[in-house]
């Protein structure tokens, strides 16, 4: 029971359902929409409104969040990382009396960013960020092995993606070994992460042109997670296999959620569909 309770801790911090912001009311739930909808200064206006009249800092932070995730959906690197670098800010406050927590929450909003920049191509802004995460994350007094396996993990996981989006095969090989051997060393978290090392030798083979093991391998991996359809997609394409990739981006086209995967791949699959 203690290994399933902390397992659903880390799915809610990972990704917050929009149940979560219920206290915002209709006029968070009408902004996601319109970002959802491609209408994101009209989204953003909104947002604002919820950042001005927060009724407290933790209010004030978690429409702050989202309107990082706001910014996120015209991949708006700088502007997702300036709004994060807030919600960074309120979690310092944290650190006395929440200190499990807000040095987890920092090092997650910095890898918030970080995914942001990444799938928009910012591949040095991604490493700072990343980097920034995984050292905050560490900062926590007395952390488990198993979280501190999980910021290893995360980072060996981003180096490679961004080794191999910059064609650096061995760098990339050598993060992916690194990563699993991070993995290995998990036990409560393992299973909860196991399924992003099929999406990171999947993402890698795909940057570095090998199509055929990028379609075994991201065929293991999340296969309800928009961002994974969407690279699914792509694969298929580079395979030749039209169908397949189209159906694949209606997938990711239909997704409602308001976080840094759906941030790139609803658009992403709506431009691909036409």
């Amino acid at each position: 029971m203690r290994a399933l309770s902390l397992l659903s801790r880390f799915i809610l911090i990972l990704v917050p359902p929009i149940a979560m912001f219920g206290q915002f009311g209709p006029q968070f739930r009408e902004a996601v929409q319109l970002d959802l909808d491609g209408k994101g200064a009209e989204a953003r206006q909104l947002l604002q409104k919820q950042i001005d009249s927060a009724s407290s800092p933790r209010q004030k932070a978690e429409a702050e969040r989202a309107m990082a995730m706001s910014w996120a959906f015209e991949g708006a690197c700088k502007k997702t990382g300036e709004y994060e670098q807030k919600v960074i800010d309120y979690w310092k406050t944290q650190e006395q009396a929440n200190p499990s927590n807000a040095f987890y929450q920092e090092g997650e909003m910095a890898d918030e960013a970080a995914r942001v920049c990444i799938d928009a191509g910012d591949l040095d802004a991604a490493e700072t960020w990343y980097r920034q995460g995984h050292d905050l994350g560490l900062k926590e007094p007395g952390i488990s092995a198993d979280r501190k396996a999980l910021w290893e993990f995360r980072w060996e996981h981003a180096q490679a993606r961004i080794a191999a989006r910059r064609g650096n095969r061995a760098e990339a090989e050598k993060h992916v070994t690194a990563a699993k051997a991070a993995l290995d060393q998990m036990t409560d978290l393992r299973r909860q992460q196991e399924s992003f090392l099929p999406y990171l030798t999947g993402y890698v083979a795909f940057y570095l042109g090998d199509y055929q093991t990028a379609l075994t391998d991201i065929q293991k991996a999340n296969q309800n997670d928009p961002f994974i359809q969407c690279l699914l997609g792509q694969t298929y394409e580079k395979l030749g296999q039209h169908d397949k990739a189209m159906e694949c981006y209606r997938k990711a086209a239909a997704t409602n959620a308001h976080n840094p995967p759906a941030a790139y791949a609803r658009p992403f699959a709506r431009r691909k569909l036409g």
